[in-house]
């Protein structure tokens, strides 16, 4: 795929070190001239390019030649930034994946298809939810939301009282309602394919897409509340 990446970073350099070492054709734009040379030198990749200018101005976007590539990584530390490329890359450069970096939790309800973003990733909010997992075995843990937010993974680590482990019940017993659907099942930390005739363990880490604000329909299958 061909991928730009908003802000040279430590992370912005990081995913376009390991998305060029998958074979992706990166484009890196970076606002700080005396950071350039030192990416460019970085990054000595054949399907690399480092590009100086701002990702929140047209002129410096169009410069770069990447109208129509597939996926907008807005990666800088400034969540107004971010904001501002992930609108750009819809809007005027026709990218129809947005990733955007949230740097700042409270500023994570701005994410959304509004400023053109598909998929918003908050480190603080990750940490939080690896946390909540910890705590609170047995409780719907929000991880992230997709789908220009229509939608949100979630973790439920099972515990004993689970109804779901204490009818024995399969996925295809459970009958969960259309706005949910179990993706993956993590079982002695490898991941199950579930099907119709999967049974539930103490412990188990199930994933599940839920409708965004919809995610009180696992209690009462998954949890004992």
């Amino acid at each position: 795929m061909k991928i730009v990446i908003a802000g040279g970073g430590s992370v912005g350099t990081a995913i376009a070190t390991d998305l060029a070492e998958r074979h992706h054709d990166i484009v890196l734009i970076e606002q700080r001239l005396d950071a350039v040379a030192k990416l460019r030198d970085l990054l000595q990749f054949p399907n690399v390019r480092v590009e100086h200018g701002d990702a929140c101005e047209v002129k410096s976007l169009n410069r770069a030649g990447i109208s129509g590539y597939d996926v907008m990584i807005a990666a800088t530390g400034d969540d107004e930034d971010n904001l501002v490329v992930s609108w750009l890359a819809r809007t005027h450069l026709g990218i129809t994946r947005v990733i955007a970096r949230v740097n700042n939790s409270r500023n994570e309800w701005l994410f959304d298809e509004n400023w053109g973003v598909d998929v918003k990733v908050s480190i603080p909010t990750l940490i939080t939810s690896l946390v909540d997992e910890f705590v609170e075995v047995g409780a719907v843990v929000p991880i992230m939301d997709v789908a220009q937010g229509s939608m949100e993974m979630v973790e439920v680590t099972l515990d004993s009282d689970a109804p779901v482990i204490l009818n024995n019940s399969t996925l295809d017993e459970i009958a969960l309602p259309d706005v949910a659907k179990v993706v993956a099942i993590v079982r002695d930390e490898m991941p199950l394919s579930p099907s119709p005739s999967t049974t539930f363990q103490e412990h188990d880490h199930v994933l599940l897409l839920v409708k965004k604000g919809e995610h009180g329909c696992l209690n009462g299958i998954f949890t004992a509340q």
